[in-house]
């Protein structure tokens, strides 16, 4: 599930979207932050980096039109990007397939290894932009395809088109003042919604209404689907402290059920029933202790071992596995989570005693007289 969380954000979209209360979910060419008269982006950017819970941020510019290589064309949605930025924040540039990232200035930009098979366009090639502009103009031009890059999403590989934001705000016609979104990255996907929420406070006023989105209102399939595979989980480890709990009872049970004896001399010698329910849940918590301690040592290298060298699946799974737009790496990876560990030592114990509950209360209400007279 971290894994499918951290994907699904630090791919392409980062934790956080800030763009025009109209932007979503048309993405109009003219929806851009503050309106027409735009803002001051650099302002923007410092205030949202000095955001304890901020690691990276990164302005875009998007426009939607038509790619042509030949005879071949292919519809696109070009993103225009500051390379730089876009580097700490995303990671779908990280290891291009071919090429290198483009240069701002030389008409230059990037494809995805579907939409170059569909172009049939080699690094170098020349390709025809068209698109519109915010002028009205049809805006089209001659861009250097520089670079390559192999997502493992198909459908951002066979889609998207990316340029330096300045040659795409020159294309369409753009000032450098407006953008239409900012891409946030926080250093944990759960701290997007409260991140959100303090940005759209400390933000610089706009001349138009803008929106601080986190992701988990972007993707909401995500988080219903996270909430679904925790419950299951938890499904499961309530069915497996059941078992654990008859088994730790049936134990228990015969263990008092052999040594009704001892607890009758006890009980005659002058103990009291509750004494007896003392040794009997005693015994109960020292096997829950030992049970503990042997499941730690059986599981903590186990744990080590999948943490730093966990398994490839990928010659069962195949190397891309997506789901709900997250691309997973098939490898049995487990990650260290101290309060799964002391939620489940905890549980581990009250298991053990609450399985001894009714042992000891059968042990405290053994007859004494007709327990060793043999009856």
């Amino acid at each position: 599930m971290v894994q499918m969380v951290e994907s699904a954000t630090s791919l392409v979209n980062g934790q956080i979207e800030v763009h025009d209360a109209d932007f979503r979910p048309d993405r109009g060419l003219y929806d851009t932050i503050g309106g027409r008269d735009g803002v001051d982006v650099e302002a923007w950017l410092r205030v949202i980096e000095a955001d304890q819970s901020v690691v990276a941020a990164a302005p875009r510019v998007y426009s939607g039109g038509m790619v042509s290589s030949g005879e071949a064309t292919s519809a696109g949605l070009f993103m225009g990007i500051d390379p730089v930025r876009e580097l700490a924040l995303t990671r779908f540039l990280d290891n291009l397939a071919e090429g290198r990232l483009p240069t701002a200035g030389e008409n230059e930009l990037l494809v995805g290894v579907d939409m170059a098979r569909q172009l049939s366009a080699s690094l170098g090639d020349e390709l025809v932009v068209v698109t519109s502009g915010a002028d009205g103009s049809m805006a089209n031009d001659l861009y250097t395809l520089v670079g390559i890059f192999n997502s493992g999403l198909a459908e951002l590989d066979v889609t998207f088109v990316v340029m330096p934001i300045q040659d795409l705000q020159t294309l369409v016609v753009l000032p450098p003042e407006r953008i239409h979104e900012i891409a946030v990255a926080t250093v944990d996907p759960n701290l997007a919604a409260p991140t959100a929420a303090r940005l759209i406070d400390t933000l610089p006023m706009a001349n138009a209404p803008i929106e601080v989105i986190p992701w988990t209102v972007l993707n909401p399939a995500m988080v219903e689907y996270v909430a679904v595979a925790g419950g299951f989980y938890l499904l499961i480890v309530i069915i497996v402290f059941a078992v654990a709990m008859f088994g730790v009872a049936n134990s228990m049970l015969m263990a008092t059920f052999e040594r009704r004896r001892e607890f009758a001399v006890m009980l005659a010698l002058g103990a009291t029933p509750r004494s007896v329910w003392a040794v009997v849940l005693s015994e109960g918590l020292a096997v829950g202790v030992v049970s503990l301690a042997l499941s730690a040592m059986l599981a903590l290298p186990l744990t080590f071992w999948l943490y730093n060298w966990p398994p490839d699946l990928s010659g069962l799974l195949g190397t891309d596995v997506t789901l709900l737009g997250a691309l997973l790496t098939p490898s049995l990876q487990m990650t260290f989570h101290p309060q799964s560990w002391a939620i489940s030592a905890v549980a581990l114990l009250v298991t053990a005693l609450g399985s001894a509950l009714y042992p000891a209360f059968r042990a405290g209400r053994v007859p004494p007289a007709d327990t060793l007279s043999g009856l």
